[in-house]
């Protein structure tokens, strides 16, 4: 027997839901597509899409990206297997626009990094945002064992932030999958 299906509607999705599809096409075969209007942390959709990236593809296809800022916020999630890419994608931005940093760009990696390098290039901007970032001391002054606690203490705070934001949208999923259980859902 199949399982109910919740409903859908635009109105869940600017309430926060997400739509998973799997693909079933020969060629991305099993491939999940995450469908959201809204995403904890980040700006409006009108906003994000006059931050994106745009990148052509080699046959000349356009294809509108997240910035790398959003994205990193973005991908701020209960997984581990999601802390690692966060890393990545910092890392990646920085090698790439290191030669002709913005103060935006410097802001960015010093409240995103999760290396200690960036805190000897950019001594200045480090001293301004350890308020915000107060691991950023620790990462400057090379305490790399509470600088890793830090960082785990910052990735379970942010964890805890994604917890308790899908928890209502989760018990409302469930309540509506109940509904439909019971025969009453529409």
């Amino acid at each position: 027997m199949d399982k109910p299906r919740p409903r859908f509607g635009p109105g869940l999705l600017e309430k926060g839901h997400a739509v998973h599809f799997r693909c079933g096409a020969p060629v991305v075969e099993g491939l999940r597509i995450d469908i959201m209007t809204r995403l904890r942390g980040l700006a409006s959709f009108e906003l994000l899409r006059d931050r994106r990236t745009v990148v052509a593809g080699a046959d000349g296809e356009v294809f509108n990206l997240l910035s790398v800022p959003d994205l990193v916020e973005a991908k701020k999630a209960q997984r581990a297997k999601d802390w690692p890419v966060i890393d990545a994608l910092v890392s990646i931005h920085y090698r790439e626009n290191r030669s002709q940093p913005t103060a935006e760009w410097i802001d960015f990696w010093l409240k995103k990094s999760r290396s200690a390098e960036l805190t000897r290039r950019f001594p200045q901007e480090t001293e301004q945002l350890l308020s915000a970032r107060p691991l950023l001391a620790l990462a400057r002054d090379g305490d790399l064992p509470s600088l890793r606690a830090a960082l785990d203490a910052e990735v379970r705070v942010e964890q805890e932030k994604e917890r308790q934001y899908w928890e209502p949208l989760k018990r409302e999923m469930e309540a509506f999958r109940r509904e439909e259980r019971e025969g009453g859902g529409g």
